[in-house]
C-alpha cells in the first residue's frame, strides 16, 4: 500500500470515529426525556401544529435512539476493527461466489411469462379502479401513514414511487410494480426449491403465491400493493446464498428487516421454506442429518436475530386507535401456549369457512398427492416418510400464518392470511415436479380456479363500485334537498346499518362465501373512518363535514336520541333535528 494510500485510510478512519462519536453523543443525548421534549416542541414549531399521538412519537424517539446507537457501534466494529473487517470481507467474498454460480440470463423468460400471467390475473382488478379502504384517505389527503405500524421502507419507498411526499393515485403503476415483485418471487421459488430447475409447469404451479383469493384484497390496495409483495421478494432472496454460512445468515436478516419494515404479514414465509427445504433434504437423503439440523437452526438463528432488532429498536404502536381491530401486543409468557394454541385454532376455522367446496377437494387432492410422493420418492423408511410428511403439512399450515400468533388480538381479515397461498403453492410446485400426470393436472386445475376466480373478483368490484356510487348519489341528493343552505359546521351525520351487496356478488357468494369479505361496501355505519372520508369528502360534500363526523370524534350515539324522521325512502331513513343527522341506510 502506498504512502498516500494509507494517509487515505487513516483520514477516512479519522472521520469514521468522530462522525461516530457525534453519532453516540446526540443518540445518547435523545435518551433524556427533557431532550425529547425540546425535539417534539421544535417539530410542532416548524409544522406550526401540534402533533398526532403525542406520546407515541415521544417515546418512539427513545427506541430510535437506541436504534442508532446499536447500529453506529456495529458500524465501528466492521470498519474500526480487524476482526470486523474480516468478517465484512468474507461476507462480500460469499455473496460474489453465490452471485457468480446464478445464471441471470435464464430467469428472462420464466419471468416474463409469470409477468404475463400475473397481469393477466389482476386485469379486472385494475380495471375495476376501485379506492380500496386506505386507499380512500390517500387518494384525497394525500398522507403515506405506514409509519404508524413500523413500515418504514414502504413510507420511504411510496415518497420514490410516487415522486412526492404528497401521494397521488398513479394506479396502476403502484400495480405493475407489485406483479413486478411477484414475478420474481415465483421465479426464485420455483428455482430454490426446483433445485435450479425452472419448468413452465412449475411456474404455474406457484400461481397461489399471487393470485390466491385472500392476496387479491392485498392487490386491491393501489398504495400498498408493491410493498405488501416486496415483503414475499424479501422472504425469499435469502435462499439464494443458501451455500455459504455468513452470506446466508446476513442475507437473511437484511431481507427479514426489509420484510418487517414493509408488511409483517409475510412474517412466516421465511421459516416456511426453509422448512421445506430440509424436507426435500431429508427425505431423499441429499444431506445428513447433522447438516440439516445446522441449517434449520442457522436459519431458525437469523430469523429470531432480525425480529428481535426489529421489535426492541423499531416497532413503535400505531396509537390506541388501531387496537380496535388488531393488536401489537403479545401474549404475556404464561399465557403465551395457550394463547398460540387459540389462535391457530382461529386460524384453521377462519381459512376452513372462507374456502368453497371446490377449493377445499383440491386443497385436500394436493396434500393426499404431496404425502404419496414423499413416500414414494422417498430414501427413508415408508411409514416414516408418510408420518413426517403428514407432520409436515401441519406445520407448514401453522407456519404461513407466521408470528401473527403471538398476539393477544391477530388479524384475520383476508390481507393477513395470503400465507396460505405460499403454503399452497410450495406443495403445488412439490407435487408437478416430476411425478404423475394426475397429479400435475389436479394442481394445475386447482390453480385455474384461483385464475379465474380473480376475474370474478375484479368484476365483482366494479358492480359493488357502480352501486355504491348510486346509492351515495341517492343520499347526497336528499340530504342537499332537505339542508340546501346549511352552514358545514352546524349538521353532523352518523351512518346506521350498510347498504347490501351488489347482485352479482350475491350470486357469486352462493359458491364463494369468500367474496363478502373480499368486496369493500364503501357505505355503512360502525367506526370505519373510510365510510365518511368515501361519501362525505371524496364527493365534496363539504370539508368541514368530514372531520366533524368521524367515529372517534362522535362525542354520543346518534341512535340514542329521538331524533324525528324528516325523510323515509326506498333506499333510506333520514333522522334529523337540524343539528344531529342519522341516516338509517337500508338493504
Amino acid at each position: 500500500m502506498t504512502p498516500n494510500q494509507l494517509n487515505r485510510k487513516k483520514t477516512i478512519l479519522i472521520y469514521i470515529v468522530i462522525l461516530s462519536m457525534l453519532g453516540l453523543i446526540a443518540c445518547i443525548a435523545v435518551l433524556f426525556p427533557h431532550v425529547r421534549q425540546m425535539i417534539m416542541t421544535l417539530i410542532e414549531k416548524i409544522l406550526r401544529r401540534p402533533i398526532f399521538e403525542y406520546q407515541a412519537w415521544y417515546h418512539a424517539f427513545f427506541s430510535y435512539a437506541l436504534t442508532g446507537i446499536f447500529f453506529i457501534l456495529f458500524f465501528d466494529y466492521c470498519t474500526l476493527t480487524n476482526s470486523g473487517r474480516l468478517l465484512v470481507n468474507q461476507v462480500k467474498q460469499e455473496i460474489k461466489d453465490c452471485l457468480s454460480e446464478i445464471d441471470f440470463r435464464s430467469f428472462r423468460k420464466p419471468f416474463f411469462f409469470m409477468l404475463g400471467v400475473y397481469l393477466l390475473g389482476i386485469l379486472t382488478i385494475i380495471r375495476a379502479n376501485f379506492l380500496y379502504m386506505d386507499d380512500i384517505g390517500r387518494s384525497i389527503e394525500g398522507w403515506r401513514g405506514w409509519y404508524g405500524w413500523s413500515r418504514y421502507v414502504s413510507e420511504f419507498a411510496s415518497i420514490f414511487l410516487h415522486a412526492d411526499s404528497n401521494l397521488t393515485d398513479i394506479s396502476p403503476l403502484p400495480q405493475l410494480f407489485a406483479m413486478f415483485f411477484l414475478s420474481i418471487s415465483s421465479v426464485l421459488l420455483v428455482y430454490i426449491l426446483g433445485d435450479r430447475r425452472i419448468t413452465t409447469v412449475r411456474l404455474l404451479a406457484s400461481i397461489p403465491l399471487g393470485l390466491f383469493p385472500y392476496f387479491l384484497q392485498n392487490l386491491s390496495f393501489k398504495f400498498d400493493a408493491p410493498y405488501m409483495t416486496l415483503s414475499i421478494l424479501a422472504s425469499i432472496v435469502p435462499f439464494l446464498f443458501i451455500k455459504h454460512k455468513k452470506a446466508f445468515i446476513f442475507s437473511s436478516v437484511v431481507s427479514l428487516l426489509i420484510m418487517c419494515a414493509t408488511y409483517q404479514a409475510s412474517s412466516g414465509f421465511y421459516l416456511l421454506i426453509a422448512v421445506i427445504l430440509c424436507f426435500q433434504d431429508w427425505n431423499r437423503r441429499k444431506k445428513s442429518d447433522k447438516e440439516i439440523l445446522a441449517f434449520l437452526g442457522v436459519a431458525t438463528f437469523a430469523f429470531c436475530i432480525a425480529l428481535a432488532i426489529f421489535k426492541i429498536f423499531l416497532v413503535r404502536s400505531p396509537g390506541s386507535w388501531a387496537e380496535k381491530y388488531a393488536s401489537t401486543s403479545i401474549h404475556p409468557i404464561p399465557n403465551m401456549l395457550s394463547g398460540i394454541l387459540e389462535n391457530i385454532k382461529d386460524y384453521a376455522i377462519v381459512v376452513n369457512q372462507d374456502m368453497c367446496m371446490l377449493w377445499k377437494i383440491g386443497i385436500a387432492l394436493v396434500c393426499i398427492f404431496f404425502i404419496t410422493k414423499s413416500v414414494r420418492m422417498s430414501s427413508r423408511k415408508k411409514v416414516f416418510s408418510f408420518f413426517t410428511s403428514i407432520l409436515l403439512i401441519c406445520l407448514s399450515f401453522i407456519l404461513s400464518y407466521g408470528v401473527y400468533y403471538l398476539l393477544t388480538k391477530p388479524l384475520y381479515e383476508p390481507r393477513s392470511l395470503y400465507g396460505f397461498g405460499l403454503f399452497l403453492s410450495l406443495l403445488c410446485i412439490y407435487v408437478v415436479s416430476d411425478y404423475k400426470k394426475i397429479a400435475i393436472v389436479i394442481a394445475l386445475a386447482l390453480n385455474w380456479s384461483f385464475f379465474v376466480f380473480a376475474f370474478s373478483y375484479g368484476n365483482a368490484l366494479a358492480d359493488q363500485a357502480r352501486y355504491t356510487e348510486f346509492r351515495i348519489s341517492m343520499l347526497l341528493h336528499d340530504l342537499s334537498n332537505l339542508y340546501p343552505d346549511q352552514p358545514e359546521e352546524t349538521i353532523s351525520i352518523q351512518l346506521e346499518n350498510s347498504i347490501d351487496f351488489a347482485p352479482t356478488i350475491q350470486n357469486i357468494s352462493k359458491h364463494y362465501p369468500l367474496i363478502e369479505k373480499l368486496v369493500y361496501k364503501r357505505l355503512s355505519g360502525g367506526d370505519n373512518i373510510w365510510e365518511y372520508f368515501y361519501f362525505l369528502k371524496h364527493f365534496n360534500y363539504g370539508q368541514n363535514r368530514v372531520e366533524s363526523n368521524l367515529p372517534v370524534f362522535f362525542p354520543i350515539d346518534f341512535r340514542t336520541l329521538d331524533l324525528p324522521v324528516v325523510l323515509d325512502s326506498y333506499y333510506h331513513t333520514i333522522k334529523s333535528d337540524g343539528i344531529h343527522c342519522l341516516v338509517v341506510l337500508k338493504h
